[in-house]
Formats: C-alpha cells, structure tokens, sequence
C-alpha cells in the first residue's frame, strides 16, 4: 500500500534541464534563429556567394530578430516615449538603404540577445518562487476530532487543526507538538546544520522534514501566513526590485536616442528647407545616423562584461548576467551565511574527552562510539563513522540496536551496552551509573564543548561515564584568507549573518576574523540585516547556500550561492554561483569586475571619441559614406578587441594564496 509520502513523491514533476527552459522562451528561439541567420549571411558574404544570397540571409535576420525590438519601440512610441530599440531598428534599415546590410544586421543580433537576456532572467524568478511553493507538501495527514485520519490539502489547514507527522515526512504547516517526540531537520528556514530534537510544546515550521520520529502537532498559522509563505513574499518583492537594474549604458539610451532622431531629422529637414537636393541630404543624414549609432558604446559594455563572465565560468563562478558582473565591482560590504557557507555543512568529531574513571583512550572510546552509531542514519552517527574510519579504526558490529530521538542511541557492542546521545541522555540514566564522579566531569567536558560553539555527545558505556565527543562544522580551507582578502578589496570586513546558535556562530567568526556576528536569525531577520547594511548606501553582496538564505540573496543588491550542496531556490535565487565551493573565488571575481569596469570606461570613452570625430566630419565637412562606415566599424572593432583582453587566463588572479 502506497504511502502519502510516495504518494507525494510520484506527484513531483521532474525537474526541466536548463537548456529546455531557455529553448521554451520564444525571445530566445527568436534570438538563436537571428544569431544563426546572421552567421550564416557573414560566412556566404565571405566566401563570395552571389549578393542575393547573402542579402536575403541578412534580411531574414532582420525580421527573425527584428520584429520583438521594432514592436516594443512603436508601443513605447506610442506612449509618447523613445527608447534605443525604435532607434536601432531604424538605424539598422537604414544601414539596409545605403547598402550596409552587414551593420544594421549586427545591432539586430545585439539587440535581440539583449532581449532574450532579459526574458530569462525574469523567468528564473518565477522559477525560484515555484521552487519555494514546493518545498511544501501538498497533502498532510490531518487527525479527526474522533481520532481517525484523513489525507487533505495541506493549504486547507486552518488554525486548531491537529495533524499526524510521520517518519520522513514534510512538514506540512506551521504548528506546535502536541504529543510524540522527533527531531526535525530544519535546516530550510533556520539554516542550522543539526536536526533540532522537537517535544512537545516546541514549534515546527511548514516545508521542514521530520526524522525517525512520529508525533502530532497543532497547527498554529494558517497557509498563507506560515513562515515559507512570508520567505515565498519576500523573495518575489526583493527580486521585482532588483529585476528594474539596468546595465549603465542603458540608463542613458532614452536621452540619447531622442538626441539622434532629433538631430538626424534637423540634418534632413533643415537642408530641404533651404532648397537643398535630396539625395545628397538623405545621404548625409542616413551617413550622421549610422557613425552616431551607438553599436560601438554598446560593444564598449559587452564584451569586456561577458568575457569576465567566460573567464569565471573557467574557474568555478558562474555570473549569471553582464548587469551581475558590472555591479560585483561596486561590492562594498560582503555578508555571510555560516553553515554550507564558511563552514562545510557537516559536522566533524573536533575534540574526544574521555573521563579519568572511564579508562578509555580516545581511540578506543571513538571506537565504541562508532560501532554503537553503525545502524543509525542520524548526521552525528555519520560524523562518528568518519572519524572512526579516518583513523582506521575497526568498526565493530552492533546487537540490540535502539534509537530514541532526542536523546541518542543504544547498542551491545561486544557484549558491553553502549549509550550515544545528547547530554539530556547523561540525566536521564544518572541514576543507574555506577562512578559516581565520571558524571561530573562530562558535565564540565559538555559544557566547555557548549560553550566554544560545539556539539556535545555523550558515550557511556556499562553504565560508566565513558566521555564527550565534541563535534563543530567543518571550516571551508581558504576561508579565513577570503575574509582577509575581501576585507582589502572591499574596504569593510565581512559580516556574519546565520540561523545557528551564538556560541557556534562567535567560535567561527574568531577562526576566520569576523568581528560583526548576527546569530539566531530567521530568514525574515536576515532580510531585515541586509536592509540595515544597505541602509547607509552600501552595496551589500551577501554569500549563502540554503532555502532560508533565499530572501536575503534576492534582498541583497548582489546574492552568491555555494553550488555543491546548495539549495535549488538558492541556486535560482542568487545572481552568481560559486560551482564548486571554492571561497578564494569570490574576492577573484569581484577583483575581475573591477577590472571590466575600467575597461567599460575606457571602451566607452574610445567609442564617444570615434563618435564626436565622425559627427563632427559629417557636420561641418563632407565623411564620405565608405569612410564613415569605415570609422565606424573601426571603433567596434577595438572597442570589441579590447574588451576580449579579459579572456585571457592571467585577467584571473587569485586573491587568496594561504588556507
């Protein structure tokens, strides 16, 4: 009989690959079939095919890429407004008119990529709530009033409903345990690397996961008011925002282009006006609006942007956009996410304190430990197991194997009965120990490991107070060297912003040279610390991996995830991803995108000086059209060149050398 977990299971659609969702975009099918067209057109120029063929491939590129761009700039134009679309169009037939096809179908391909850009980025958004949305289940398991069970909508649960939370279940509303004991893995909304062991009275979150335990809880928030739903609220408000960024030559495309047509319209008319002939007065004004069309600023943008963004792609970052990559250089604070983040995500046994009446040694207490957590499938057991097999410890079979959440597990390990579990589990048998004193000094052992930010695990073995297994999340290398690096580029030293526990969160910050911590935060405090960063006028990058880091990634002027192990909304989210994980990247790729932007400036300024000079000639001499096309085309070509000097392996220089 099937399950409601299976149930849910066999309802989730498959996730589409990247390449089937920017394939579904018409902008970006219209886009692929402009580029091939134009590609096409430029080999059969070059190879000397008769001037039809390469004129009527031309030609299609300009309708294929064309139509999108020419209809948004008539409604723009329409609402009284011009922006740069109208104004390549129109640059780009008249191009065609003078018999500079090749031109006007280059903008075209510009533009039309541009758009596509766009299209995908605003569906990724959409990708990213959805994503969130099914972090919730759709069904749950609500207990009626006479005791018996019926399978609902979870977004039918109201408040006073009581509903069932088995083993491996999502969690499907915000509720208090009523009866039963588990622990919850609620890594989802609180960023804590540990299941969190849940009794009654204790608060569960919807979208979180149960462990090996059953309970019942009351649901205490309705659908729409639940803690996923306000982070669903929040990263579709902060990523409408950021949605309006522009790259910086386009906040300037609507003066401009009104200045073009305006003129271009002046150098036709007015000559008319005063009796001059028409067609050297068409020439000159379709020769003005050619040299002053802006395919060289556009140029000087582009590629110094997206070759940045191929060169990080070579090493592990991926940019998601050349808006992303042109504002990474304007990064002046840098907030961090702990846990997947700074730390690796796992726990790892730090420390081993076996008691004076135990008589164990470290190896042996590990390897008691070990052979006691073999069965169970909890992260600690895990973490236990590893440090066991590191040191090549002969792990021993277990008989009689329990687990009770919340407190540990319990095992016959040849022949002695071995207890590993929370400290909870050492005042739960105190009573049937038999050293008296041992008690004592695992008190201490756990509340030294407690307070430097540790996990503590209690061993006991026959009723003797074996020791303390002291775990901590693992610092990622490079981690304290990215803080120093960033701190150097930036300015300001980075800032620690986590759902963990203020012992862990202060101990981490020391290892790495954080001063700033911000500890036991919920996903809607996060936002509320990154508006606070940015409260001042900073540009705030915040680094994260996880669901709960989500809000604030689309809150943050520029959000980074750690792809390995991240979450898929953070993926989504963010607008840059660390692909393998690799710290020392982040101060590399910010440092490249300072790098971008002063060839940005220096591009734009080599293209406005081409521009003046050949407005100036066509104004107040005669720039024959060939010479005018030549300029013109001259100036994309270095600008174009230029930019491309970033793809080289030595633009990439590495910030951090030292773990």
């Amino acid at each position: 009989m099937s399950t409601p977990t299976a149930e849910l299971a066999a309802r989730q659609p498959a996730p589409r690959r990247l390449g089937g969702r920017l394939w579904a975009l018409p902008e970006v099918r219209w886009a692929a079939i402009a580029t091939l067209l134009f590609a096409l057109g430029g080999t059969a120029q070059l190879a000397g095919a008769p001037k039809p063929v390469w004129w009527a491939l031309y030609l299609a590129c300009y309708a294929t890429g064309g139509w999108e761009p020419a209809l948004a700039g008539l409604r723009a134009l329409r609402d009284k407004t011009l922006d740069v679309d109208l104004l390549m169009i129109v640059a780009a037939l008249g191009a065609a008119a003078i018999g500079q096809v090749f031109d006007g179908a280059l903008l075209i391909v510009i533009f039309a990529t541009s758009g596509a850009l766009e299209a995908f980025a605003t569906a990724r958004t959409a990708d990213s709530v959805r994503a969130l949305l099914d972090l919730t289940p759709e069904k749950a398991t609500r207990v009626r009033p006479d005791g018996g069970e019926e399978f609902v909508d979870a977004a039918t649960l109201e408040v006073g409903d009581v509903v069932r939370v088995r083993p491996g279940e999502r969690i499907g509303a915000d509720a208090v345990v009523v009866d039963g004991v588990s622990e919850v893995d609620q890594a989802s909304i609180t960023g804590e690397p540990l299941p969190v062991a849940k009794y009654p009275g204790d608060e569960v979150f919807a979208g979180t996961l149960n462990g090996t335990g059953s309970f019942t809880a009351r649901v205490h928030r309705a659908a729409g008011e639940s803690v996923i739903a306000r982070i669903v609220a929040l990263v579709e408000e902060a990523s409408a925002t950021k949605a309006k960024t522009q790259l910086f030559i386009e906040k300037v495309e609507q003066r401009y282009s009104i200045g073009v047509v305006v003129a271009t319209l002046a150098l036709f008319a007015i000559p008319l006006a005063f009796g001059a002939a028409l067609q050297p007065t068409l020439l000159r004004a379709m020769t003005f609006m050619i040299v002053a069309s802006p395919c060289a600023v556009v140029l000087a943008t582009m590629p110094p942007l997206l070759s940045a963004i191929a060169n990080a792609g070579r090493h592990g970052v991926l940019v998601k956009s050349a808006v992303v990559m042109e504002r990474l250089g304007d990064t002046q604070v840098v907030a961090f996410d702990k846990t997947g983040t700074l730390t690796e995500g796992t726990p790892r046994i730090a420390e081993i304190h076996p008691t004076l009446g135990g008589g164990f040694s470290d190896g042996e207490l590990l390897r008691l430990a070990a052979g006691a957590e073999h069965p169970s499938e909890h992260p600690l057991a895990a973490a236990v197991l590893a440090a066991a097999r590191q040191r090549g410890l002969a792990i021993p079979a277990a008989d009689t194997f329990a687990s009770t959440p919340g407190r540990g597990v319990s095992a016959t390990v040849q022949g002695r009965l071995v207890w590993v579990g929370s400290p909870a589990l050492l005042a739960d048998l105190t009573p049937t120990l038999t050293d008296t004193g041992a008690p004592a000094q695992m008190t201490a052992a756990v509340d030294t490991a407690e307070a430097g930010g540790r996990t503590a695990v209690v061993v006991i073995v026959d009723n003797i107070p074996a020791g303390v297994l002291a775990l901590a999340d693992q610092l990622r290398p490079y981690a304290a060297s990215t803080v120093t690096a960033l701190t150097a580029l930036t300015g300001t030293a980075p800032v620690l912003v986590t759902g963990d526990n203020p012992g862990a969160a202060r101990r981490l910050a020391d290892e790495v040279g954080i001063t700033e911590v911000h500890a036991g935060l919920l996903p809607t405090d996060k936002v509320a610390r990154v508006h606070a960063l940015q409260g001042d006028g900073r540009r705030v990058l915040l680094v994260g991996d996880g669901v709960n880091d989500a809000p604030a990634l689309a809150a943050a002027d520029l959000g980074v995830a750690m792809g390995s192990h991240g979450s898929d909304l953070a993926l989504q989210t963010a607008d840059a991803v660390i692909v393998r994980d690799e710290l020392s990247t982040l101060p590399a790729v910010i440092a490249l995108a300072r790098r971008a932007r002063r060839l940005v400036v220096a591009n734009l300024a080599i293209a406005a000086t081409f521009i003046t000079v050949l407005v100036a000639w066509d104004l107040f001499g005669h720039l024959p059209l060939p010479l005018g096309v030549a300029g013109h085309e001259g100036s994309t070509v270095i600008v174009g060149l230029n930019g491309l000097r970033l793809l080289r392996a030595r633009a990439w220089r590495p910030a951090t050398v030292n773990r």
